[in-house]
């Protein structure tokens, strides 16, 4: 879908810059092959700019997919340069100092990120550099898929339609050893202070992930080989291995789409029921993608207007029992201590725990998701918000505001055992199955014998599931009427 033909150099042998961004890996990346593919030193560069908020563990994460793409550059017999500051200041500096004849980067969809591209490539092409960029985190762009007028899609069945019939080109290559450029500064990782120190919290991301490339490989080989024909049956059970967890390494780039997408062909033969729904989730990135791309505005705004008029509420202390996993419904604080613990949550348990503070507590979702995205390692702007606002009720294609999960009831659904419960929660671990979705229904004995005092070692319900029901379902009624 697109070319790696070189156009004019500036002179011969000018060295190349590849700027990796959200692209941490050498299979498969466009911008790194037309770099060597003009057959000149090629410098690869990563640039920190100190403006651009990154979440705590999606900080962490970056330090290890830095460190690990380093040795993978050391291996190749080049360096990654490592550079803090503005990108169009750290760019057009090092252009100068190497005397580079052309700079290549893959494309990022968020609104900050395009504007501030094209104004890059305005600038460096002022200076007869050649600029070009690539698609290297979507299956497609997100103007290649439109509906038969030629509109964006709004509904997410019809894209996937269209999208699953778009004949993707087959992933390139890693690339062989490179010539590099000798002398360039660059700056130590450690000094960037991208780990947490006073207190180290990440040792639960330590024990869960393997950030890099080799890491993301890895994760798709064993969900392949282990998990993806059972892929449907068990996708929503959240104390099984039923997902890929590849999440974090697709928003850090350290895995393409469409090398995921051509190893699910190949290993099911072409088709195959467990494949084509884990093709289908990971389309999803795709469509929120789209949404965003046409529609800038709902980063922060409501896609249904309507909602505008919402009534939320400022509940700093609702907000606080959430966000620690203290809201008295296992299954919720199952899922936000488990997003504290290992920087990731089941998706599953990310629609009951959005839902619950949407709806039970009638928080705005944009609060929900600017903790979703300090807290989780695959905090992608375009999915995280596309997806709140599906499970408000106020997105593209969303879910009608007025279905509103019952944490109970989800929770005896996809944790009939209560081991996730369990597993997260274990002030609950010794509590009967039959009680440890709902502790405050089990009789004082049940309780004791499991060593629970309500209120005391684990909380009461912080609100009452059908008092908060009807009033979201009245607040909903409001602005509807209005």
């Amino acid at each position: 879908m697109s070319s790696l033909k070189t156009g004019r150099k500036k002179e011969e042998g000018s060295p190349s810059i590849a700027w990796l961004r959200r692209d941490l890996r050498l299979d498969d990346n466009p911008a790194l092959a037309a770099a060597a593919a003009r057959g000149a030193p090629v410098v690869p560069l990563f640039i920190l700019d100190p403006r651009e908020e990154i979440g705590a563990a999606s900080r962490w994460w970056l330090h290890g997919s830095l460190a690990a793409l380093s040795k993978s550059f050391g291996h190749l017999g080049i360096s990654l340069v490592l550079r803090r500051g503005a990108p169009m200041d750290v760019l057009s500096a090092l252009a100068g100092e190497i005397g580079a004849g052309a700079v290549f980067w893959n494309r990022i969809y968020e609104p900050q990120a395009i504007a501030r591209d094209k104004a890059l490539k305005a600038s460096l092409r002022k200076s007869d550099v050649e600029v070009r960029s690539f698609n290297a985190s979507l299956l497609a762009e997100p103007w290649e898929v439109k509906t038969g007028s030629g509109d964006p899609y709004k509904v997410f069945t019809p894209f996937w339609r269209t999208l699953s019939q778009v004949p993707f080109d087959t992933p390139l290559p890693a690339p062989g050893k490179l010539a590099g450029v000798g002398g360039v500064a660059t700056e130590n990782l450690s000094g960037w202070n991208l780990l947490p120190a006073k207190p180290d919290w990440a040792a639960g991301l330590r024990d869960t992930w393997t950030p890099g490339e080799a890491g993301a490989q890895s994760r798709l080989r064993v969900f392949v080989e282990r998990a993806m024909e059972d892929y449907p049956r068990v996708r929503d059970l959240p104390d099984r291995e039923g997902t890929s967890r590849l999440s974090p390494h697709l928003h850090w780039g350290e895995i393409s789409p469409r090398r995921i997408w051509h190893s699910v062909r190949h290993a099911q033969g072409g088709g195959g029921h467990g494949g084509d729904a884990f093709l289908r989730e990971l389309a999803w990135r795709d469509f929120a993608c789209h949404l965003l791309y046409h529609r800038p505005e709902i980063e922060t705004e409501n896609w249904k207007r309507e909602f505008d008029a919402f009534p939320w509420a400022r509940n700093d202390a609702a907000f606080d029992a959430w966000s620690k996993g203290l809201t008295g419904y296992p299954i919720v604080d199952a899922g936000m201590r488990q997003l504290w613990q290992t920087g990731w949550m089941h998706n599953r348990v990310r629609m009951i725990a959005a839902s619950f503070l949407i709806k039970h507590l009638l928080i705005d979702w944009r609060q929900g998701a600017a903790w979703f995205e300090d807290t989780l390692v695959d905090a992608d702007l375009a999915v995280n918000r596309a997806s709140w606002q599906w499970v408000a009720g106020s997105g593209a294609d969303a879910a009608p505001y007025f279905r509103i999960f019952n944490p109970v009831l989800q929770g005896e659904k996809f944790d009939g055992s209560g081991d996730y419960v369990r597993t997260f929660v274990p002030e609950l671990a010794n509590l009967d199955t039959k009680y440890v979705h709902k502790p405050w229904e089990a009789p004082r004995p049940v309780l004791e014998k499991a060593g629970i005092v309500l209120g005391e070692t684990y909380p009461a319900p912080i609100v009452d599931h059908r008092r908060a029901r009807e009033r979201a379902l009245a607040a909903w009624r409001a602005i509807r009427s209005g």
